[in-house]
């Protein structure tokens, strides 16, 4: 028989007793993510009474995706939607089609995407979804019916106006069309705001493709003049070498930085005087990796960590930077383009080395808020120029920087823990007005 606790008892739940996905010592990015929302609790003030509510997702979905294979066979993946928390607004976050996707680091990314759009003060609450799949061994014509696949199986909780799913790893504005289309049959209209970073013709915003790696440059330039670092000359180390990764080295190289080495899932390659970063990009279009391109040197994989730098971009996967490679890394500042990339253990040591790591859930921002501006224009059918997304979107991320900023001067604490104090007083804060229904 259980027992109702006395007056001036908790009445949560013991860790102890939560599922394991949800516990703290659960290896893995959810891991990672709880113990961030346990390092901000103390500077919530009288809204720690909510913090429960940042460490249970609102929603998991777990699908089954079987599709016809073009031999004839049924295959089977298994996808997922996680809405993490929606006070602020509908569920934002992107899809990836990755072999090595699990449950745990959906989850840690929706939270992410949370705490990532309400630092920017966006009107959504966060979101993640995934297949467990290698897309490179499908068809074209596998790829799109698992798509389709996913998107009805997901279709009873994504909408417009409930969960915005958008290209993430291994996702494309392809990936979002099929989406798009499939959705808007199942419910009989076009419905182009279901999903952001689509194409230009199908909704999508200009500047979308370049928004991620734009707002990546955009505070790493702040951050860079508060702590006297010029940018000119600099010396920077990026890990991936797409959208993120590669617009921010081609922004950064423009501003007049040397980009020395680059590493992608091809290989790590080198250069003291600094790559030729258009020749580089052109490669890598042409044949998928940074491997292979004559005008550097190739060094071994776990180097990169070692390479002589002012500016650390990880831009690839999550969990990257740990307690083992931390203490090598000779860069005055890290800027997270890649969903959680350093490890708690890993942000300490940083910190002891007075290396300033701006956090993903601020350094990768830009993404999220062109696809609200992409989300806005779809509603009202008027688009913007490409000039005025992108000042919208600088405006933006200077403007969330300067109040993270401000939070870790006052408060004495990593840039990191200052975005969370920012977000986390943000969605509490909705959630305590909002009250809890019934």
């Amino acid at each position: 028989m259980s027992q109702v606790p006395a007056r001036g008892e908790s009445a949560i739940a013991p860790a102890s007793s939560l599922p394991s996905y949800l516990q703290a010592d659960n290896l893995g990015p959810w891991g990672n993510y709880l113990q961030q929302v346990d390092r901000v609790v103390p500077y919530l003030g009288n809204l720690a009474r909510w913090a429960e509510t940042l460490k249970r997702p609102k929603r998991i979905l777990i699908v089954d995706v079987p599709i016809h294979m073009d031999d004839g066979t049924v295959a089977h993946f298994e996808g997922y939607r996680v809405q993490h928390n929606v006070s602020r607004g509908p569920g934002k976050g992107g899809v990836r089609f990755h072999q090595d996707v699990t449950l745990s680091e959906v989850m840690a990314l929706a939270a992410w995407m949370s705490v990532k759009n309400a630092v920017v003060n966006v009107p959504y609450g966060g979101a993640k979804g995934a297949v467990r799949v290698d897309p490179k061994i499908l068809s074209r014509g596998e790829l799109e019916r698992m798509t389709r696949r996913y998107t009805s199986e997901i279709g009873i909780i994504i909408g417009p106006n409930k969960d915005i799913p958008a290209p993430d790893v291994n996702t494309n504005d392809q990936i979002m069309a099929w989406m798009m289309d499939t959705y808007s049959m199942n419910t009989g209209s076009t419905a182009t705001g279901v999903v952001t970073g689509k194409p230009v013709d199908l909704g999508g915003s200009l500047g979308r493709h370049e928004a991620t790696g734009r707002g990546v440059f955009t505070v790493g330039a702040e951050a860079a003049r508060h702590i006297g670092l010029v940018i000119s000359g600099s010396r920077v180390a990026v890990q991936g070498f797409g959208n993120v990764g590669g617009v921010a080295g081609k922004l950064f190289a423009e501003a007049g930085a040397h980009v020395v080495a680059v590493q992608d899932h091809g290989g790590t390659i080198y250069r003291e005087a600094g790559l030729d970063v258009p020749e580089l990009l052109k490669h890598v279009k042409e044949t998928g990796s940074v491997s292979g391109f004559a005008q550097a040197e190739v060094i071994a994989n776990d180097q990169f960590w070692d390479v002589d730098c002012d500016i650390l971009i990880p831009a690839a996967l999550e969990q990257q930077i740990t307690a083992t490679n931390a203490g090598r890394i000779k860069a005055r500042m890290i800027i997270e383009g890649a969903n959680g990339p350093t490890t708690p253990d890993a942000d300490d040591i940083l910190q002891e080395r007075n290396v300033l790591v701006l956090p993903d859930v601020i350094a990768n921002a830009g993404g999220v808020t062109v696809s609200y501006f992409e989300w806005v224009q779809d509603f009202s059918s008027f688009f913007w120029d490409e000039d005025e997304i992108n000042a919208r979107l600088v405006k933006i991320m200077k403007g969330a920087f300067a109040a993270v900023w401000q939070v870790a001067q006052e408060n004495k604490v990593s840039l990191r823990t200052a975005a969370f104090i920012v977000a986390c007083t943000r969605i509490l804060h909705t959630r305590e007005l909002r009250g809890l229904y019934p």
